[in-house]
């Protein structure tokens, strides 16, 4: 459940204390007679003082998240066979490492966004042939490629040194018998599989994720805006520790969170989902969908004036005033009302000056 720190929020339960710090010159107490077992006062003055503090001021909006991996998938079969080996759940696979085994042959993970398809040889021509390229340059088999959509013979030698270190024939030609695209490295989250089990293209042998640590978020549709893409956040992880992090991607098709309230679902509210990348995934620790909680900064006034929300009265005349403390002596002082944040508001008046005593309740 998401906790926004809104102007009302803070101004409603204030004002219940409110009631007391309005009292006049003989006393101030809570409401009625009621004084929660404090002493009242006869001088006029509060129970208890703030100050006014001039300093940067930032709305913070509190989301509750998971942390888990990225993009969940389904990785189909491209060798046709029987399963000989398949890698462990939680395993991480990254480039030019074995993503699984059919008959003995191993299949191969390498980057790229398009699927491996098809047979690559000399002549084709496509972005498949681009990724190739790519990973056969990266990986130091191919120096001197150019990294363009054309098979050449350039290629087929990369190749062919390529496959004679893992101890595959070497025949410069390459399909989805030994090669998986994939973006980036992966984790297996299951197997879809067993080994002794037959594959092929179109069969699920495993369903793997992102390797790296994410955190997935649900906000009101209202909220949405404080969530763009880029924006920073701190991550409370479970265990009490913290991580910088920003705003990956935000689903704009808002989809229904409902809550159940006696079996009526009748509390739907409107929800985006973002995801929440972190700045240092190797430092994050925690299991796969653990709570966690979301902290977006929001908007931030610098150098402004301040005083804890609790400290606003509701003026007989209308609007909000703080209750000044000065030489032994109490007097309201009317206030603009700016940015609410970390327990405090900005605010605004005639005679308000850093440092000033200001009236709040003794809760």
């Amino acid at each position: 459940m998401s906790e926004r720190r809104r102007p009302g929020k803070y101004v409603i339960a204030s004002l219940v204390v409110a009631g007391a710090l309005v009292s006049g010159a003989a006393a101030v107490s809570v409401s009625g007679d009621d004084t929660r077992g404090q002493e009242r006062r006869t001088d006029g003055l509060p129970q208890k003082t703030d100050t006014v503090k001039r300093q940067d001021l930032s709305s913070r909006t509190r989301v509750d998240g998971t942390l888990g991996y990225s993009e969940e998938r389904k990785l189909n079969g491209g060798a046709e066979g029987t399963l000989t080996w398949l890698p462990d759940n939680g395993a991480v696979i990254k480039q030019n490492e074995a993503l699984y085994e059919a008959d003995g042959g191993k299949v191969w993970l390498l980057y790229g966004e398009r699927p491996m398809y098809r047979t690559l040889k000399a002549g084709d021509k496509g972005p498949d042939v681009r990724q190739l390229k790519q990973n056969l340059r990266a990986l130091g088999y191919g120096a001197g490629l150019t990294v363009d959509e054309e098979f050449t013979s350039g290629t087929a030698e990369a190749l062919k040194r390529w496959q004679k270190s893992h101890g595959l024939q070497q025949t410069g030609e390459t399909g989805p018998d030994q090669i998986a695209f994939t973006p980036s490295s992966v984790r297996v989250k299951k197997k879809e599989a067993a080994v002794g089990d037959r594959t092929g293209p179109g069969r699920p042998v495993l369903t793997v994720t992102g390797a790296e640590r994410e955190v997935q978020i649900k906000l009101d549709v209202s909220d949405a805006g404080l969530a763009e893409p880029g924006t920073g956040v701190e991550i409370n992880l479970p265990g009490g520790d913290k991580a910088k992090g920003k705003v990956a991607s935000v689903d704009r098709s808002a989809g229904s969170d409902e809550k159940d309230q006696g079996g009526g679902g009748q509390d739907q509210s409107a929800k985006v989902t973002a995801r929440v990348t972190f700045d240092d995934p190797s430092q994050v620790k925690g299991i796969d969908q653990a709570p966690v909680t979301v902290e977006l900064k929001g908007e931030t006034h610098e150098n402004v004036l301040t005083v804890p929300v609790n400290a606003l009265l509701a003026l007989p005349a209308g609007g909000f005033g703080v209750q000044v403390v000065e030489d032994g002596k109490a007097r309201e002082v009317p206030v603009k009302l700016g940015l609410f944040g970390q327990g405090r508001v900005e605010v605004s008046g005639s005679g308000l000056t850093e440092g000033m005593k200001v009236g709040v309740p003794n809760t």
